[in-house]
């Protein structure tokens, strides 16, 4: 019997119980792929993590939901790169391998910044259900829209939805009677990122506010809310590049509120097309499992 050490963690965290729960193991060697899969599921939280040696980067970095392995997520690599920085005393700039590539990352403190994978690449793609249709199995009108929903991939796909108001990101609210007809990512994921900007413009050099709510369909059936998405966030910066704004650019996301986990991401898009998503990352507690 082998015993394996890991961690809890919130990332996005304003207060104690806020942002988005992690779970970390520090050293998975030996651990098999079921292995791990049983482990996130165990701990039945929407990611779970697994530190492994890397030729490529500081550490490698796994990323299990309940049910299949992830290429890239944001709050997972900001928390696992707050562990890797105490367990290899690498200072506040390392790298994370994943299945997406590497992910450079960055500390001020207990505030860390990933650059999204890819290199400034951004795929977009339009939805093959049409855009009254995707507000219909959001709760919304079609005239909430601001934009035609679009698919977007800087490290992870995921469907954007651009709405006028605040007032319809709180109203969005996913049709259970729908759900069949939810277009489905490349591994066949069901998510839906809601968005509204607090104003068409901000001052220059001033950040822009923007409230989010991110909806993905649970293993065995609903829908769920995420409390903060990183991999969204990075997103919503490939969106802001492809819908031709300008650069550069500073966003402050808070997402979370619905579900009583407030979060706070930080997006800056730079000159280059460059896209940074942060937060604050606060670690809960440690423990061990033998298996």
């Amino acid at each position: 019997m082998k015993t394996y050490s890991f961690r809890l963690l919130n990332v996005f965290a304003e207060s104690t119980f806020g942002g988005n729960p992690l779970c970390v193991f520090e050293n998975a060697a030996g651990l098999q792929d079921e292995q791990m899969q049983a482990l996130a599921l165990q701990f039945n939280l929407s990611e779970t993590t697994f530190i492994l040696p890397s030729d490529r980067a500081t550490a490698r970095m796994r990323i299990f939901t309940t049910g299949y392995e992830m290429p890239f997520a944001g709050h997972p690599t900001l928390g696992t790169a707050h562990v890797v920085r105490e367990l290899l005393n690498t200072g506040d700039d390392l790298s994370l391998e994943c299945k997406a590539g590497v992910v450079q990352t960055n500390a001020n403190r207990d505030h860390w910044t990933f650059t999204a994978p890819g290199n400034g690449q951004i795929k977009t793609t339009a939805p093959a259900l049409p855009a009254a249709d995707i507000a219909a199995m959001l709760g919304l009108d079609a005239d909430d829209l601001l934009a035609d929903p679009v698919w977007v991939d800087t490290g992870a796909d995921q469907l954007l939805v651009a709405v006028k108001s605040y007032a319809a990101v709180k109203r969005a609210q996913p049709d259970s009677t729908r759900l069949g007809q939810w277009p489905q990512s490349s591994i066949g994921r069901k998510t839906a990122y809601v968005f509204a900007f607090d104003s068409e413009a901000a001052e220059a050099g001033k950040e822009l506010k923007v409230l989010a709510r991110y909806f993905f369909t649970k293993q065995g059936g609903g829908v769920a809310e995420d409390p903060g998405t990183g991999s969204a966030c990075a997103n919503l910066g490939g969106w802001w590049i492809a819908s031709g704004r300008a650069l550069p650019a500073r966003l402050g996301i808070s997402q979370g509120e619905q579900v009583q986990r407030p979060s706070r991401l930080s997006l800056e898009v730079t000159a280059d097309r460059q896209i940074r998503v942060g937060g604050r990352v606060v670690e809960l507690g440690r423990g061990k499992i033998s298996l």
